[in-house]
């Protein structure tokens, strides 16, 4: 699983580095809210772990940001203020998790657990499409080259190609990778389908994901 984690001390995030690393997650650690914001333009993630204090923007600044633009992903939040009110803030923008320094490194990593448990059982089954290579046990999408993926990209992408030759409308996709979240909304799957497109091009994948949101997406 692939987690964003924004913390500005060196040696915090380093460390939470090397310890998410062991437990097998896949770490894009940044050290400001600027970096955080420029990630998530980027690439998805299956947790965020946000510092609040940050320089450039705070964590509740980055948060308020990434839920107006309708990602859902869960954020877990790290601060220093103990205060009910700090709380209250994060949790009202929109946060999942909240955790107050110094913490217990076997806490923070049974709240990510927590956060980042998968919701829906998909095919163990690997899948290929055209030069494309679909593998459930590493999460990767291969071709010329391998990336990983987020767990919604891979299940976006596993749902393309076992529906492949069918354009898949925006309500079908709602309903069968995000299970009809109530906070998951239609641009959410625009967001992840130009995951998977820079994803595509990243690996050298001559396959393209076609359509758009009034036609449906498939596979060409």
């Amino acid at each position: 699983m692939k987690i964003l984690l924004a913390e500005d001390t060196p040696d915090l995030n380093r460390a939470l580095t090397a310890v998410l690393t062991h437990e097998s997650y896949t770490v894009d650690a940044v050290f400001d809210g600027q970096e955080a914001t420029d990630r998530l333009e980027l690439d998805s993630y299956d947790c965020i772990i946000l510092d609040v204090m940050m320089p450039k923007k705070d964590g509740i600044q980055v948060l308020k940001e990434l839920r107006q633009k309708n990602i859902i992903t869960p954020v877990l939040m790290l601060t220093a203020k103990a205060e009910i009110e700090d709380r209250v803030t994060g949790l009202d923008a929109g946060a999942d998790d909240y955790l107050t320094k110094p913490f217990a490194i076997k806490e923070l990593l049974a709240r990510v657990r927590a956060l980042t448990r998968r919701k829906t059982q998909y095919s163990t089954d690997d899948l290929t499409y055209h030069d494309l290579s679909l593998r459930s046990a590493s999460l990767e999408l291969g071709s010329e080259n391998t990336v990983r993926l987020s767990i919604k990209e891979f299940e976006l992408m596993q749902t393309l190609i076992l529906n492949q030759g069918r354009p898949l409308s925006v309500a079908f996709l709602l309903e069968h990778v995000w299970n009809n979240d109530p906070d998951a909304k239609p641009e959410m799957v625009w967001l992840y389908i130009s995951y998977l497109k820079r994803k595509l091009k990243a690996i050298a994948s001559a396959v393209q994901i076609m359509g758009d949101e009034q036609n449906g997406y498939t596979l060409a």
